[in-house]
């Protein structure tokens, strides 16, 4: 694995110990979480030796059998609220609405195991969920206001994060969490302003898109209405401001070293070598990540979102980062 000698793999030991929180008691991951929890936080010698002595490494190839794939930013945004809409608040978050199902099907179609799909009942069928357009123009949302932010684009990228946190007006800060989304597939608005000519290539990162935003703000509603996926949240106690959300997992993603993964190829939880390039860069990025989260654009084998953390630097990178990468993941040797 390229890069493998030159990491510091004691860097991912939280995110191990994270992973063994849920693993643990599975047999294959009784001894390796067993002495991990016995040690203390190891050195960078300490932790290579550890992962090269529990865990044997396979690189992951597409079902084309190439070896590269797509490698993306996500992060923990920062957003300004209040709990009552008034004044600069005007952009709700809300809670899923009552009428939402969400039907699991893996059982009749054991090779969708992990997907789900939504809807709602009409009469004696059910029938897809609302649009993002037709949805904020219903009154399913009605009273399903957790919070009001200052910021409608800020709010959708909260959206394709799927948690962030927000500092109310009160002073007090809280963390809306990702709890459900309306079924529909997640389509780019980056695209959208590249295919009608609005940006470049180059210019389609989150900051060439809030940038267009703020010079084009009556056609914002337009351009969010793209996406017909909507995500909902529930709000939780920040606890401790210096872990990260949950993700799939249930387990706080560690900054820089947990990845959002399709879970039909790599099983949730399991350390990944990650080779790839920082962001809008041809400089080396290699280092021991752990798949601890999942997200609706992430789909096939050679493919993974990089956390990168919380707040505005973190954001810089997550919004620049679209490179080519390889994959290896690792597997306890039990």
């Amino acid at each position: 694995m390229p890069g493998w000698s030159a990491d510091s793999q004691d860097e991912a030991w939280p995110a191990l110990l994270a992973s063994c929180a849920t693993l643990g008691k599975r047999v294959e991951w009784k001894l390796p979480c067993e002495r991990a929890q016995s040690v203390e936080r190891p050195d960078t010698k300490e932790a290579r030796q550890f992962f090269e002595t529990y865990f044997e490494p396979y690189q992951v190839t597409n079902p084309d059998g190439s070896s590269e794939g797509l490698i993306t930013g996500y992060y923990e945004p920062l957003l300004h609220g209040a709990r009552k809409r008034g004044g600069r608040y005007q952009t709700p978050l809300h809670r899923a609405p009552d009428d939402i199902l969400t039907i699991d099907i893996a059982n009749a179609h054991p090779e969708l195991q992990g997907q789900q799909l939504r809807g709602r009942l009409t009469g004696s069928k059910v029938v897809s969920y609302l649009p993002r357009a037709e949805l904020l123009q219903s009154k399913a949302l009605v009273g399903k206001e957790i919070l009001w932010v200052d910021d409608p684009i800020g709010a959708f990228f909260l959206q394709v994060q799927g948690s962030g946190r927000v500092q109310l007006d009160s002073g007090e800060t809280v963390r809306v969490a990702y709890a459900n989304q309306n079924g529909w597939p997640y389509k780019s608005i980056g695209r959208y302003l590249i295919d009608k000519g609005e940006l470049r290539a180059d210019q389609a990162s989150m900051q060439g898109i809030k940038a267009w935003a703020a010079a084009n703000p009556s056609r914002l509603q337009e351009l969010l209405n793209v996406n017909p996926r909507y995500v909902f949240f529930k709000e939780e106690k920040l606890s401790d401001p210096n872990l990260g959300p949950k993700g799939a997992l249930g387990v706080p993603l560690t900054s820089e070293r947990s990845v959002a993964v399709d879970p039909q190829f790599i099983p949730l939880g399991a350390p990944v070598f990650l080779a790839t390039t920082q962001p809008n860069s041809a400089v080396p990025m290699r280092r021991l990540v752990f798949a601890q989260d999942t997200g609706s654009a992430i789909k096939g084998a050679v493919r993974a979102d990089y956390f990168w953390g919380f707040g505005d630097q973190a954001g810089n990178q997550a919004g620049r980062m679209k490179q080519r990468g390889t994959m290896w993941v690792l597997l306890p040797k039990s």
